[in-house]
């Protein structure tokens, strides 16, 4: 008797940690299914803690505790499945069951006073409620792909099945050492499904909120985009045409002093809105829009730049060849404003596939990490958001290179 209630008092210790586990998560996760579980493995470990009792003392109010908390444990159990698998909700209702089951084994212990009827039917409901929650798990595993819910819908089917010897090898707590190194290993697989099946959760959460992280920087870009050149086109249409009409006025009266201030504020407006959206991106394509980027570039900046490949591209998706233009633009002005580079060189290839933009210059390369750097910042995620990959390579002394490598998207 010793050897058997000090096996039974392990598997109540290792029981009440798997209760404790599942506790320290809903502390952490705030799930509530977590605190079900916790509260259905607890009164398990007072199911084993009774039966240990009964073994000891044969008293029938420990039989009875005994069925209750198996009953209890084995709802609970099943209800938290359906909590994680289907978000069902708790309702006053439920306490029914609970008191149902109460007062079958009060019925079965102190009415009928058999302890065959007591053993056969909790052994049914248990060993039912096992299988059933083994198959809800299951079914999510077939739905999510969840390795966790898998090894849990295997375990608890084993398990569910396992309960069913208790009538044929258990009988008046005969078999116990056999029933506590299962039931250990079973709850010991129970843990570590359960520990799978948190961090496959949590791993779909992550991939979840960053898709939706992306979509969200997909919409940003092509808002700040639209914006861009609705006020390009203002200037362009309207103050622009303001501008020149001016200007052609103070010509016609021959001051040419305020003419020539008009023209530079008229020119300032050009660049301004072209710096926006370039209009001859719309109107023209992608290879005028760089050819003129580039040309405009190097007469302001000085620095001599040359344009390979833009004529050889495709017809593309509007929104890729947004990306290559914001790519090369803002690539040279972090040429112009920190490289301190005499040459600067703009590749673009055609591949299968995909489209590489190669933007490379002679300068002093870079002093620290690129993520650092804003402006590549703001590159990276503008590549990200359309499928495509960002490669940054600047050593001090030996210039930058930046490349991207986009989905080749046709018009």
């Amino acid at each position: 008797m010793t050897v058997e209630l000090s096996a039974l008092g392990f598997q109540a210790l290792f029981t009440f940690l798997l209760a404790a586990l599942h506790l320290t998560l809903w502390r952490r996760q705030g799930q509530p299914w977590f605190a079900t579980w916790a509260m259905a493995w607890g009164l398990y470990a007072l199911r084993l803690v009774s039966i240990s009792c009964f073994i000891f003392t044969r008293a029938e109010i420990w039989l009875f505790a005994h069925q209750s908390f198996t009953w209890l444990s084995a709802l609970l159990l099943l209800f938290a499945a359906f909590q994680f698998s289907s978000g069902l909700k708790w309702r006053r209702s439920y306490l029914a069951l609970g008191v149902a089951a109460v007062l079958w084994a009060a019925v079965a212990i102190f009415g009928i006073r058999s302890m065959a009827v007591a053993g056969i039917t909790s052994v049914i409901l248990l060993s039912g409620v096992t299988l059933w929650t083994g198959r809800v798990f299951g079914r999510h595993a077939r739905r999510t792909g969840s390795r966790g819910a898998l090894l849990l819908a295997v375990t608890f089917t084993l398990w569910g099945l396992h309960h069913l010897d208790y009538p044929l090898l258990r009988p008046l707590g005969e078999g116990v050492l056999w029933g506590v190194f299962a039931d250990v290993l079973f709850i010991l697989a129970t843990a570590i499904g359960t520990l799978f099946l948190v961090l496959w959760e949590g791993r779909r959460a992550l991939e979840e909120r960053t898709a939706q992280l992306e979509q969200l920087t997909r919409l940003l870009l092509e808002a700040q985009e639209n914006e861009r050149r609705r006020i390009a086109r203002e200037l362009h249409d309207e103050a622009g045409q303001v501008l020149t009409a001016v200007k052609i006025e103070l010509d016609l009266e021959g001051r040419g002093q305020a003419s020539a201030m008009v023209a530079r504020a008229l020119e300032q407006v050009r660049d301004l809105g072209n710096l926006l959206r370039p209009t001859v991106l719309d109107d023209l394509g992608l290879a005028p829009a760089l050819r003129g980027l580039v040309d405009d570039f190097s007469r302001r900046a000085r620095i001599e730049v040359t344009l390979d490949g833009a004529e050889s591209l495709p017809a593309l998706d509007p929104d890729v060849e947004v990306v290559i233009y914001r790519i090369v633009q803002e690539a040279l002005t972090n040429v112009a404003r920190h490289a301190g580079a005499r040459h600067a060189k703009v590749a673009l290839r055609n591949g299968a596939g995909e489209i590489r933009v190669r933007v490379e210059d002679d300068g002093k390369g870079l002093s620290g990490p690129p993520e650092f750097h804003l402006g590549l910042l703001g590159m990276r995620e503008r590549v990200t958001a359309i499928g495509g990959r960002l490669e940054i390579d600047g050593r001090p002394g030996a210039g930058v290179t930046i490349e991207a490598v986009l989905p080749r998207r046709s018009a």
